[in-house]
């Protein structure tokens, strides 16, 4: 029996490639039990006309099908349905209507974010697009990233592919960290006192799990990363919020009794505020002379295409006192979801302990794709061209923000990949954001990061990471058109 096409379409709601799309087409009819084993496809030419999509991309899906024992190829015969291709179960699958938990009661800690922020899932479809962290496709390597992979599931690295680590990392990247990346920013480590982390989000909890509870204080920056705030209120410490000004934290205004500091002090963040070296060592005499721990997030530490970067806090501190917090997710691309700390020994080893009660190690894979990156000098290279790009995107936009009349209050002395505007008084860029983004353009609202219940609603961060240059100058002309417009209203 054949299958007819008319009972094939792909779903618009689905993602990835045209190929994948018609691979999990033709996959979920067989699980769902529309297709049964014995059954002829219709041919690859056929399902490829009526679908709209080229020959060879049902070729090549109904080939992986194959491979995958969905299918089978039965020569001039055709594509069937395999004998062998899981089967539908056999109940009937229900779901309950009406739940009889009552989980507001049952939940406890509620963990749920609420960091405020909204990115829409598809960004890169907006024309302007100034919102931070996102890869720009036009500048990631994407062939030596693939060759990397590829050289990862070589049989020599089968058993970095395929081992359970437990509580370990892969030993090739610790040692790449530890001999390349951390010595550029003045720190010597040893593999004891390094682990690979879920990205730097991760590296954050695991420090504020391991250093504090409901008794200790952590002070953070205000403004601050929205997430580590998040993370510090559900781990029920005492927070104290300490304000910073146009070079970073203020030592002096650290409350008495905190126990550990959390601060971005190469690149503040929202601000991009550079911490100088005296305030830098003023922090560190006092974290010493009271006795609290600094958790140094050194984000963005390799878009220094301005000046030479800053030293970080960890290389200058003498008293182990600094636990630092370093990610390839920034410089590579956010969906990595790899990062690294670094700190003393018996820090190490209980976050390490954590780690591998939650989630074991990351991926053996991943590890070993970005040590074949990294030592291949592909990484490097990487952050070179992003620099170039990155430099010459800020000097248009800090041009294109002057001709406007734009008010910049903050950006990265050494580099980095966004700048911090403030709008006049009186305008929320709350709601700015969201009519700029009826004219493609999208923008961050500054109120998440401040602390505040009524934060400051006139701040917002434009990134230039991920647009091109050619539309910065329309995209800056849009934002200023419509605060004149939010003025009017407001003086009507």
């Amino acid at each position: 029996m054949s299958i007819s096409v008319e009972t094939f379409f792909l779903d618009p709601e689905t993602s990835g490639t045209l190929q994948a799309r018609v691979q999990q087409m033709v996959a979920q009819g067989i699980l769902s039990g529309r297709f049964h084993a014995g059954e002829r496809l219709p041919s690859s030419r056929k399902l490829a006309q009526h679908l709209g999509v080229s020959r060879i991309t049902v070729t090549l899906a109904y080939t992986e099908l194959v491979a995958d024992d969905y299918l089978t190829s039965r020569g001039r015969s055709g594509y069937f349905v395999s004998e062998n291709a899981p089967e539908p179960p056999k109940f009937t699958v229900q779901s309950a209507l009406d739940s009889t938990v009552d989980w507001t009661r049952v939940i406890g800690p509620k963990h749920s974010p609420s960091l405020g922020m909204e990115k829409p899932a598809n960004w890169a479809t907006y024309r302007f697009p100034f919102i931070y962290g996102q890869a720009d496709e036009t500048l990631f390597d994407n062939a030596n990233w693939r060759l990397c992979a590829l050289k990862a599931l070589g049989k020599r690295d089968f058993s970095a592919l395929t081992a359970d680590y437990y509580d370990g990392d892969d030993p090739q990247l610790i040692d790449f960290i530890a001999r390349q990346t951390l010595p550029r920013r003045g720190i010597l480590a040893s593999p004891n006192e390094i682990l690979v982390t879920m990205g730097a989000q991760n590296a954050l909890w695991l420090t504020a799990q391991v250093l504090l509870n409901a008794r200790r204080v952590a002070a953070v920056e205000d403004p601050c990363y929205p997430a580590l705030r998040n993370i510090l209120e559900q781990g029920r410490c005492q927070l104290a919020s300490v304000p910073v000004d146009a070079n970073g934290l203020r030592p002096d205004d650290l409350p008495a009794g905190t126990d550990v500091v959390f601060t971005t002090p190469s690149h503040h963040c929202p601000t991009g505020a550079t911490m100088p070296l005296a305030r830098r060592m003023a922090l560190l005499k006092k974290a010493e002379a009271e006795n609290f721990l600094v958790v140094e997030d050194d984000y963005e530490f390799e878009m220094s295409f301005g000046n030479a970067p800053s030293p970080s806090l960890k290389s200058l501190d003498r008293n182990g006192r600094v636990i630092y917090v370093g990610s390839f997710s920034k410089s590579l691309f956010p969906g990595l979801r790899l990062g690294y700390l670094v700190g003393p020994a018996p820090f190490i080893k209980e976050a390490r302990a954590l780690r591998a009660s939650v989630l074991r190690h990351p991926p053996g894979h991943i590890q070993r794709t970005v040590s074949y990156y990294l030592s291949l000098g592909h990484y490097d290279a990487l952050v070179r061209r992003m620099g170039r790009a990155f430099g010459e995107r800020r000097d248009v936009m800090n041009a294109a923000i002057r001709a406007e009349g734009l008010t910049i209050v903050g950006q990265g002395s050494n580099g980095g990949s966004s700048v911090w505007l403030r709008a006049p008084d009186g305008v929320d860029t709350s709601t700015l954001a969201k009519t700029l983004q009826a004219d493609g353009v999208l923008i961050e609202p500054g109120a998440p990061f401040f602390a505040a219940e009524n934060p400051p609603k006139e701040f917002f961060r434009l990134a230039y990471s991920s647009i091109p240059v050619a539309r910065i100058p329309e995209g800056i002309a849009l934002i200023a058109k419509a605060i004149r417009a939010s003025l009017k209203n407001i003086n009507y």
